[in-house]
């Protein structure tokens, strides 16, 4: 059909819905139904083909049962656009009523789409987020098949599979009611227009013509202009964030900037506190001529290319020959406007005033206003996408400017792209100049670690100049602290001065790139600063929206009830990296609580407990006060002085989620359970390596401390610390006491040191542990105690102590095990890796003892 009837029968002037145009076929083809209350209530299906979407009007929404037949009656083809079109069509209009995107996902049709549909029968798969599995459009023949207004009736019929269910069972249409962008219902749409996503209309509140007096806004605060005030900087998630409290960006391809005004005088700051402002004149008298006194905005400086698309690679090119005229600032916030300090006051209000301020500045000129768009983010992330943007940036409209990386600024990028370091370079090879290939790399704390080469995305002047700095650079030693993999012939070392920005495929389950491409260097980032960027889901919302509020370390207090536990603070920052909040940290646990309590139950535990977040003071604790809440157990043990003293224990979920509340990033516990405390069920072997040491110089020590055991009838279980080492476990009958098991282990770890004292040490010394992997055994003390399997550890990434299978060490990275993968990795496990470990009985043989010299 095309879009002439659609167009035809729409006045773009009085309705938000698109007018659209018809694209050319994606690698996947959208699906979507949109719940449209209209003169009645009925379900439209769409499907993209063609370059538009096949459209069928579903009166009564579709069901789960084969046996349910559905009418479908064919209307006019919408544009693409339309599938992340939600909102309000105004009354008199054609389809006037409310919209909500029910369902939304990609379709997989089966055979030729087009043929199927010329003979009115297309089978097709969905993947959405409510239907999914095998469904079957069949045209209806004869009189039946004829419709009102020359429209055809087609079945809409699902396929009998396993995501087929009966009417009387699941009514998903009832089930379900909810809008899979706002997570609306849609009797509540149109209650507040300005929170719905209009695909062609300005969502900003209308910039109004009068002064903008500071003074009078709610949260500023009187103040001098700063310096520079620290940048706010977004997590990067694996999808956009539901809801009407977001607001998204465009994710923009260039520097970031603060750009500072006083005095008719503006400069330009990198992240690093650098002026750029001679780099960028004409941004720099735009920003100059601007009717204030003095403010601070925050935005990104870009290179625009003809269709508007900004370009990193591009703007490398206008930085090297000296020009800027393609230049643009994109400013994206206000912090700080003519007296007040602005960064308290909510972003919506922000960006209002921001549009205030630049409302006199032309729309093609060097500084811009960065505009966004309300809710609909999964729409507006696909729309990003479909245009060759970079991605796109979600922000909490209500909350404060906070420094550093939390939940309330999210990317979701439409490529795999990030910093790295360039640590070495190849020699050219053939007819190539300057250098082969960068071997590049990310910080895992003080360590640069490998992360592959790259040899494409350099022009011949690129490859002269890179070189040249490169071999300015050169020193004798790798500055890697793993192991480069490959011939090293034609290496050359660097110092890890240069940042580099690298598109890419994918990580290798290596820990390196695939398909990288250099796009070029980024002289404001911090070396250091330089990480691994791991994809984390969007931060649950079931709470309420935080207000602003800069007085804690988070957002304030929204009480949230877990497990019957009430947590204070719920989305106070915990990991700033990863914007893990107090809640998700107690969802987490939650949803492995039958991983992780068989572990805790009936052992003493003493916590770490870290009451602002991850870096901050910490502190342990393992007896009982009157401020442990009343869910945590308690068990009296008596110490060496003779006194009883009440520690903490814990034993159920209740219990578990009050020492989230406490503030506790790590559970440690004994080896040993009530009421047999004086007799140990496991020993537990703690390999801590030192600074640099590769990993698999630590899972060869494991697998030599698993094979000694063997050949004494022992065997053994392993874990990762969630740190840099291994635990090796081994469960016992609990016959010997905490003496014979203690003496046992030292004697183990001090005769492999003795067997190759350069790789290990029984000490702890630091000064006697460079270089080698500290064995340590003291884990084996009556009182010590280990980090218990599935806990979370107080530093940052997130990280996670998980049982592991033997076979999976070598293939295992150090930060792949966090609060978001370990859900997912338990969930994909046909069998507990410690399986074995609940049932094996074993005890210390006295020959065992006898091989390694004990009586």
């Amino acid at each position: 059909m095309g879009l002439k009837d659609y167009r035809k029968k729409r006045d773009f002037k009085r309705t938000p819905e698109p007018a659209g145009r018809i694209h050319s076929q994606g690698p996947q083809r959208l699906y979507v139904i949109q719940k449209h209350a209209a003169t009645r209530l009925h379900y439209d299906l769409r499907l993209e083909e063609a370059g538009v979407l096949k459209s069928w009007a579903v009166p009564k929404g579709p069901s789960l049962d084969p046996k349910e037949k559905r009418l479908a009656v064919q209307v006019e083809d919408h544009p693409i656009e339309y599938g992340g079109f939600e909102g309000v069509i105004p009354e008199g209009e054609y389809g006037g009523g409310r919209v909500q995107v029910w369902d939304r996902g990609s379709w997989t049709p089966e055979g030729d789409p087009h043929e199927g549909l010329r003979k009115g029968k297309l089978k097709f798969h969905l993947q959405g987020e409510k239907l999914r599995g095998g469904w079957n459009l069949v045209r209806m023949h004869g009189r039946a098949g004829v419709a009102e207004k020359g429209k055809t009736n087609w079945l809409l019929i699902k396929e009998a599979d396993e995501e087929a269910a009966p009417q009387d069972q699941r009514d998903i249409v009832q089930e379900r009611p909810e809008s899979v962008l706002s997570g609306r219902r849609i009797e509540d749409m149109g209650k507040e227009p300005e929170s719905v996503w209009h695909s062609n209309r300005d969502q900003s509140t209308s910039a109004s013509k009068s002064a903008i007096d500071p003074s009078r806004i709610k949260g500023g605060r009187k103040a001098s202009l700063p310096q520079l005030m620290p940048f706010q900087l977004a997590t990067l998630t694996d999808r956009s964030p539901v809801g009407d409290e977001w607001l998204h960006e465009i994710k923009l391809d260039g520097f970031r900037m603060q750009c500072r005004i006083e005095k008719g005088k503006a400069q330009l700051l990198t992240r690093t506190g650098q002026d750029w402002t001679h780099r960028f004149t004409d941004v720099a008298k735009a920003a100059s001529r601007l009717p204030l006194r003095a403010a601070l905005f925050d935005g990104e400086l870009v290179a625009l290319q003809p269709d508007g698309r900004s370009s990193f690679q591009l703007l490398q090119g206008a930085l090297s020959e000296g020009a800027d005229g393609t230049l643009a600032y994109y400013a994206f916030d206000l912090l700080y406007l003519d007296g007040y300090d602005l960064s308290d006051v909510p972003l919506l209000t922000r960006k209002e005033m921001l549009k205030r301020v630049l409302e006199s500045e032309p729309k093609d000129g060097a500084l811009r206003y960065s505009d966004h768009v309300i809710g609909g983010g999964q729409a507006f992330h696909e729309a990003a996408c479909r245009l060759g943007l970079e991605g796109m940036i979600a922000k909490r409209k209500n909350a404060p400017y906070q420094p550093g990386r939390g939940g309330d600024w999210l990317k979701v990028k439409c490529l795999q792209r990030q910093e790295f370091v360039i640590g070495g370079f190849t020699d050219p090879s053939g007819s190539r100049t300057g250098f082969g290939a960068l071997l590049i790399g990310v910080y895992e704390g003080n360590a640069l670690i490998y992360a592959g080469r790259v040899g494409t995305g350099f022009n011949t002047g690129l490859l002269k100049t890179l070189a040249a700095r490169l071999q300015r650079l050169e020193r004798p030693q790798s500055p890697f602290k793993n192991r480069v993999p490959g011939p090293l012939r034609d290496v050359h070392w660097v110092k890890p001065n240069l940042v580099a920005e690298i598109a890419f495929t994918e990580w290798t389950s290596d820990g390196v790139l695939r398909h990288p491409s250099f796009q070029g260097l980024r002289e404001d980032k911090k070396v250091t600063d330089v990480k691994r960027e791991i994809p984390q889901p969007p931060p649950d919302d079931s709470a309420p929206p935080p207000k602003a509020d800069r007085k804690a370390a988070s957002r304030p207090s929204v009480h949230v009830e877990i497990a019957g536990i009430r947590l204070t603070h719920p989305t106070r920052i915990l990991y700033p990296q990863q914007g893990v909040t107090k809640q998700d940290l107690a969802r987490y646990y939650e949803s492995i609580a039958e991983w992780v309590l068989p572990h805790l139950t009936g052992r003493p535990v003493m916590v770490v407990r870290c009451p602002e977040g991850a870096g901050k003071d910490c502190f342990h604790q393992k007896h009982m006060n009157r401020m442990v809440p009343a869910a945590v157990k308690s068990i009296d043990i008596k110490e060496e002085s003779g006194a009883s003293s009440a520690y903490l224990m814990v034993d159920d979920l209740p219990g578990l989620i009050s020492l989230v509340q406490m503030g506790a990033l790590e559970l440690h516990v004994w080896g040993a359970r009530a009421p047999r405390l004086e007799n140990p069920d496991r020993m537990v072997f703690d390999l801590d390596p030192d600074e640099g040491l590769p990993w698999a110089r630590v899972t060869e020590a494991a697998e030599l401390i698993k094979d000694r055991l063997a050949t004494m009838k022992l065997d053994s279980w392993v874990k990762t610390t969630g740190g840099k080492g291994l635990h090796v476990v081994v469960p016992l009958t609990g016959k010997q006491t905490w003496e014979e098991v203690k003496g046992f282990s030292q004697a183990l770890a001090e005769r492999l040191v003795k067997e190759a004292p350069d790789r290990y040490t029984s000490k702890m010394s630091k000064a006697g542990r460079r270089g080698k992997i500290f064995i340590d055994y003291l884990r084996n003390s009556r009182g010590a105690t280990a980090v218990a399997a599935y806990s979370t550890r107080s530093r940052a990434g997130a990280t996670v102590s998980v049982p592991v299978r033997w076979e999976e060490l070598s293939r295992l990275t150090l930060d792949e095990f966090t609060v978001k993968t370990v859900p997912r990795r338990l969930k994909m496990l046909k069998e507990d890796p410690w399986e074995d470990l609940w049932t094996v009985r074993q005890s210390i043989a006295a020959s065992a003892r006898r091989s390694l010299g004990l009586k």
